[in-house]
């Protein structure tokens, strides 16, 4: 599952990986826009949180990395916004990583200034899935779970954070020919 979190709306998205196959299960947009204060909104989202991952039961979450804006502000509460979000999956014991969205965006698009439309884009031919998405956080969101995929997926990763061949031949003796 991917979490693409804000103070207003928080993205999901969700994938199945059957061995090296990947497929769309679901995406969606909490919208915390009515809520009066932050605090409201935190406790909803947690709330929110939980009903997801309770339904979808991922056995990780990829998370967006809060990014440095212009205003300190809007920066704390995103981090707040997603420490509700990673504390939901962390109390079941739901193993987290966090992406910078430029990170993301190069998994999906080769690009990392590429704009949430092209990313959508990538991503239904990705998945071979037509998205109407009510929001470009969703998509977002399954830009971060597939980001996540790819980094666990790849060989290159395997080796770069093992060290070296032989531990990747070792944790994956059904890849080597």
């Amino acid at each position: 599952m991917g979490i693409d979190p804000g103070t207003n709306l928080l993205g999901f998205g969700v994938i199945r990986v059957s061995g090296r196959n990947v497929s769309f299960v679901d995406m969606g947009v909490l919208d915390m826009r009515k809520e009066k204060d932050h605090f409201s909104k935190l406790r909803m989202l947690d709330g929110k949180m939980e009903e997801l991952l309770d339904r979808y039961r991922p056995d990780e979450l990829s998370v967006e990395a809060p990014f440095y804006g212009r205003n300190p502000q809007v920066m704390l509460k995103l981090g707040r916004a997603q420490g509700a979000a990673v504390t939901a999956a962390l109390r079941r014991g739901i193993h987290v990583e966090e992406y910078a969205p430029r990170k993301a965006k190069i998994a999906i698009t080769g690009v990392g200034s590429a704009s949430k439309e092209q990313v959508c884009t990538m991503i239904q031919k990705i998945l071979g899935v037509r998205l109407r998405p009510e929001h470009l956080d969703a998509t977002d969101a399954l830009a971060l779970a597939l980001c996540h995929y790819f980094s666990i997926t790849s060989p290159v990763s395997a080796v770069r954070s093992s060290g070296d061949w032989k531990h990747f031949i070792e944790a994956n003796p059904d890849r080597v020919k």
